[in-house]
């Protein structure tokens, strides 16, 4: 039965190959996906999908796998199809629509398919042949990428190339993007990749190359990222430059004071931090003072115009840079300036404080016119009764008859030694036990009739 199977599935075989035809005739007449990406263990149904009636015609083709090898898997025609035997996964066909069924991919799966069909329509006695391709990927999902650095020493601009491989443990059809600082890094002069951009080989480096590499590795089912790595370059010395918090700079000169103690610092762009080194510069030659980033100068050593030169040497990459500047010795109004600052920055308080003042002294002047008013006063003076205003100039002896009476003289501590009392006194007795003083008695006796009294 295996020899009849065989023999049957030659004789259609050359009898597809022999069916003349053309396929610009019905191009559309059969449409397949071109491309179709599967995962390892998973099914794949290849589907073709026919813009005619099936049963009302009558076709014969078969599906070949071109690439990597050329291989037949299957023969059909309206009612038969013929797998190839020999195959160990061999996909099913499923009719009337000719599409191609794997039960399980695996990476033998993977590869270039290609469907041939010869169709002959009612009425036509010519059948019309048709070609449709798809390509089969099958991956899989990629494990978390790993980078390595070549080499691992350090790295010193223009001078080193380095190499970063990105790899993963598992995975197919991976493809690599590299990401430093989180923006893409394409092709350059200096950028140069593997075709599947697995590696990048930076020469020479720089130091705008330094940062935080990462690798992201997918396929069509899956997509993972590395551990970002950091990559260090050394390099400068760029952009040097003394600075001063004393005095002014102007064009490569610093105008000081001359009782005034001088800080000077030379900053540059380095990796490492620079070794700098303090020159001073003179008609007869030059001087190294000191070394380190900060320079002083004190004010008896202030000379008249004398120049000083900031040299900064990175050990690492091997250069250097100077600058220089002159010194020069002249009065700066700095402390009517910071005068002037400070009264700018008074000035609001002082404004309020003045315009208080203003407003209390007007005010006291206000409420002290209102109750001291000399006219106010004029008129309260005369507008008391006579009797109030000649008591402040009585004797004491106006009215004769009311102080008629017999009188006896008390002493009252805290007082005079002798007081009179009249009788309008005496009616006043109760107030003046009110203030707390001596009470003393008088004998009054008026005799109703003075000359009998004195014949008695």
């Amino acid at each position: 039965m295996e020899c009849v199977g065989v023999t049957m599935f030659l004789l259609m075989f050359t009898l597809f190959q022999i069916i003349p035809g053309t396929d610009s005739e019905c191009t559309e007449c059969i449409s397949l996906q071109p491309t179709q990406h599967g995962k390892v263990g998973d099914s794949m149904l290849l589907k073709v999908e026919t813009h005619f009636n099936v049963r009302n015609v009558t076709f014969q083709g078969s599906w070949l796998k071109t690439n990597p090898n050329n291989t037949l898997l299957v023969t059909f025609d309206n009612n038969n199809a013929i797998r190839n035997l020999r195959l160990k996964n061999s996909p099913e066909l499923s009719l009337p629509d000719v599409s191609l069924y794997f039960k399980y991919l695996d990476e033998d799966t993977q590869g270039e398919y290609e469907l041939q069909i010869n169709i002959i329509f009612p009425g036509i006695r010519s059948p019309v042949a048709v070609t449709k391709r798809v390509t089969v990927t099958v991956s899989v999902p990629v494990s978390i990428p790993v980078i390595s650095k070549t080499p691992e020493s350090e790295l010193v601009e223009d001078r080193d190339n380095v190499t970063l491989t990105c790899s993963v443990e598992h995975g197919t059809n991976v493809q690599f993007k590299w990401l430093r600082n989180n923006i893409m890094v394409g092709p350059s002069e200096r950028h140069t990749f593997s075709q599947d951009y697995g590696t990048l080989v930076i020469s020479p480096v720089k130091k705008e190359d330094i940062g935080q590499y990462i690798c992201k590795a997918q396929n069509h089912i899956s997509s993972n990222l590395s551990k970002p790595t950091e990559l260090i370059v050394f390099y400068g010395p760029y952009n040097l430059a003394v600075n001063s918090d004393q005095g002014r700079k102007t064009e490569g000169m610093f105008i000081v004071n001359p009782e005034e103690l001088v800080f000077f610092e030379c900053i540059a762009d380095s990796n490492p931090p620079n070794t700098c080194v303090w020159i001073s510069k003179t008609k007869n030659g030059t001087e190294v003072l000191m070394t380190g980033p900060r320079f002083e100068v004190k004010p008896y050593e202030l000379p008249q115009g004398k120049e000083f030169l900031c040299r900064a040497f990175n050990n690492m990459t091997k250069k250097q840079d100077e600058t220089k500047f002159t010194l020069v010795m002249a009065r700066l109004d700095t402390g009517k300036a910071k005068y002037s600052q400070e009264g700018s920055a008074l000035s609001p308080l002082t404004f309020i404080t003045i315009s208080s003042v203003v407003i209390i002294a007007c005010m006291m002047f206000v409420l002290l016119r209102k109750s001291c008013h000399p006219r106010r006063m004029m008129k309260t003076i005369y507008r008391r009764p006579m009797t109030e205003q000649r008591g402040l100039h009585r004797s004491g002896h106006e009215d004769a008859t009311e102080d008629f009476g017999i009188y006896e003289f008390v002493s009252v501590p805290g007082k005079m030694d002798s007081t009179q009392a009249s009788c309008r006194s005496l009616a006043r007795l109760d107030s003046v036990k009110d203030l707390h003083t001596t009470i003393y008695d008088v004998i009054r006796h008026v005799p109703e009739t003075p000359t009998l009294s004195l014949l008695k």
